[in-house]
């Protein structure tokens, strides 16, 4: 398993840039950071030893005197961060989203029992990690985050939204976790469209059915409803950045108008962004659901690409769940 510093941690912001036109939503956090270090000194942050990794060394850099490693020791990296919460301060806690999976019992107790002001950033999630392998590669941590009370859970699809969320959950009152990946993933928000805890974002209009997508997928997404337009198809692309609080009114909006729901996510199938919208569903306007997400197993080594192609993770896979669930309309079949 690598360390974040070997592979590519040591390169610094060049480290995930892509093409012109994309960029990684951790970049996207690390440069709002400095910008809310700036605007608010109550703001500190707290790294896992891998700030580089991050990107909260961009706020190192500038505020020395608000920042501190304290090595790889995630539960005290949380409890630390309860217990500056309770001074006033807003602390920021930096780590891989695999490593935080050592803190959950503090994050339950101490962070979400106690309403605690601590913003928990995890980065490197999902498949898209590649080459670090399974161990490095968080494909639970929506399902772990959501299933505790008082916590906001964030899921940006582009390095926009990542900095625009960052700016946002220092005035939210409250424990959130923001999931930030390593890759660079394309522009597909509007940067100066504010960024509301809760409320989707509608990218494409469509009433044949609705996909809705969160991270790396809302781009995946889009490219698979280009390939549906080609076939007369006309889905809806919907950003759902939040995953807890969801937004129901526009998942039961889109149910009413489309009839058939697709969701994608670089996560398990099991407790997501899919099991969020099916809950939403169940209750409320049940539909004909598909989803496209790694099937309740670990992943491996590999380039990004090849494995969200691997498990199932492309275009491809979200037109084929579209047409399935479009025929379980036509056929009324919920």
């Amino acid at each position: 398993m690598a360390d974040g510093k070997g592979s590519e941690g040591s390169k610094g912001p060049a480290g995930s840039k892509g093409p012109e036109g994309s960029k990684a939503t951790r970049d996207g956090f690390g440069e709002a950071l400095v910008q809310l270090g700036r605007e608010n000194k109550d703001i500190v942050v707290l790294s896992g030893d891998l700030e580089d990794s991050t990107r909260a060394e961009y706020f190192k850099k500038e505020f020395p005197e608000r920042f501190f490693n304290l090595g790889i020791a995630e539960e005290d990296i949380a409890g630390t961060a309860a217990g500056l919460s309770k001074t006033g301060l807003i602390p920021f806690i930096c780590s891989f989203a695999a490593f935080w999976a050592n803190a959950f019992g503090v994050f339950r107790v101490t962070v979400c029992y106690n309403k605690c002001n601590v913003k928990i950033i995890g980065t490197h999630c999902g498949i898209s990690v590649g080459p670090d392998g399974a161990t490095a590669q968080a494909l639970e941590d929506l399902a772990a985050m959501s299933v505790l009370p008082n916590m906001s859970v964030i899921c940006p699809a582009d390095a926009y939204e990542a900095a625009k969320a960052t700016k946002a959950i220092a005035g939210i009152d409250g424990p959130v976790y923001l999931r930030l990946g390593r890759e660079a993933v394309p522009f597909v928000t509007d940067k100066d469209k504010p960024f509301v805890l809760g409320k989707a974002d509608v990218l494409r209009k469509g009433d044949d059915a609705a996909i809705i997508a969160c991270g790396v997928m809302v781009s995946e997404s889009l490219k698979a409803a280009e390939g549906l337009s080609r076939e007369r198809i006309n889905a809806r692309v919907i950003n759902m950045h939040t995953i807890k609080p969801v937004d129901r009114a526009e998942i039961t909006r889109a149910a009413k108008e489309t009839g058939a729901i697709v969701t994608a996510e670089d996560h398990q199938i099991n407790g997501g962004l899919g099991s969020a919208v099916a809950g939403v569903l169940a209750r409320g306007c049940p539909a004909p659901m598909e989803m496209v997400a790694v099937r309740d197993t670990f992943g491996e080594s590999g380039e990004g690409e090849e494995l969200r192609e691997k498990y199932g993770l492309k275009a491809v896979d979200i037109i084929a769940a579209v047409k399935k669930a479009i025929s379980r309309k036509n056929n009324g079949k919920n």
